[in-house]
């Protein structure tokens, strides 16, 4: 399967998940750690390239990633006045 890019990113919203992420001192590691709790088998590499726009996010990962870091999915699709 081809996974397409957008912008030369592969996804549109890591730089989301990143902001989100340091704006409550979560790590890449614990994120992966608290994803895996959730049986989504992810290392703290693949954060990384998820928030880069590197690798493509699945949106169960993005499901679980939202309730882990306690956001409406949503959050990660801003608009585009706010980009």
């Amino acid at each position: 399967m081809k996974i397409y890019e957008y912008d030369g990113k592969k996804n549109i919203c890591g730089e989301q998940i990143r902001k989100i992420r340091m704006e409550k001192k979560v790590s890449q590691a614990a994120l992966s750690r608290a994803l895996q709790l959730e049986g989504i088998t992810i290392d703290r590499y693949s954060i990384c390239r998820m928030e880069k726009g590197e690798r493509f996010i699945a949106d169960y990962e993005l499901i679980k990633i939202a309730k882990i870091l306690d956001v409406p999915v949503s959050f990660f699709f801003p608009d585009e006045e706010d980009k």
